[in-house]
């Protein structure tokens, strides 16, 4: 009996071995596949659907996405992105500080990269789980894929609005223009409403959005002709301005 039970949890232990492999293999393919292929969904776009939400997207290339709305983001969500490797852990402290004193106010701390993989690979929330899971394929997109595509897929896959994804259906919904012909002052627009796409309407403008975005445009006004976010949105870069920045 116990020979016959040891042989069983062998088998049972094979199995699982294998199938591990086998999802590891398929995980870093699709990884690897990223860099070039847009993902064909999401969870969230999939949720988002499902519970009636809409799901309207249309993914671009960096080509057709405005320079303003590359660094429209930037200023917004991660102003060190193009200096950190997948994480700003003094951000991540002070959020966890901030967490800790107000449970009810929960505060974020993520980077470009880090929502990227979550809005990618992942499913919202906060449990240890995905947590872990997150840093993984932060380390991995940030290995993998380089600043750009990272930039390009977040400006192609972020929710910027009730079921509106990406930056050109975000541009469609809200100026009835392409993503390629955003001004300064619509992509700040947009960028504001990012840290609560549903709350923070754009069209109606909300308040959090209409608070929110002039401070958008200070920060891009200061990080503009930054040498290191130049190099990933692919802007030239003008002489002798250099501009230190902020979180």
């Amino acid at each position: 009996m116990a020979k016959a039970q040891g042989g069983f949890f062998a088998r049972v232990w094979r199995i699982t071995k294998r199938v591990f492999l086998i999802l590891f293999i398929a995980q870093l393919v699709y990884i690897i596949l990223l860099k070039w292929v847009n993902p064909p969904i999401t969870i969230t776009q999939l949720i988002s659907w499902i519970s009636g939400h809409g799901l309207k997207r249309d993914y671009v290339s960096k080509n057709n996405i405005s320079y303003q709305a590359r660094l429209a983001v930037i200023a917004s969500e991660d102003q060190l992105f193009a200096d950190h490797s997948g994480f700003d852990w003094n951000s991540i402290e002070k959020a966890m500080q901030y967490n800790q004193k107000k449970p009810n106010r929960i505060r974020g701390g993520s980077t470009i990269s880090q929502q990227v993989a979550k809005n990618v690979f992942l499913w919202q929330g906060r449990d240890y789980i995905r947590k872990g899971l997150e840093v993984y394929f932060t380390f991995m997109i940030e290995l993998v894929w380089g600043k750009e595509r990272i930039l390009e897929v977040y400006l192609n896959v972020a929710e910027m609005g009730n079921g509106i994804f990406g930056i050109e259906a975000a541009a469609q919904s809200y100026f009835n223009k392409n993503a390629t012909s955003l001004t300064r002052t619509e992509a700040a627009m947009i960028a504001a409403c990012l840290p609560n796409p549903k709350r923070f309407t754009v069209k109606p403008i909300s308040k959090p959005v209409s608070i929110r975005y002039p401070w958008v445009i200070r920060q891009m006004n200061n990080l503009d002709g930054d040498e290191d976010i130049s190099r990933i949105i692919n802007k030239a870069i003008p002489a002798k301005k250099s501009n230190k920045k902020t979180r």
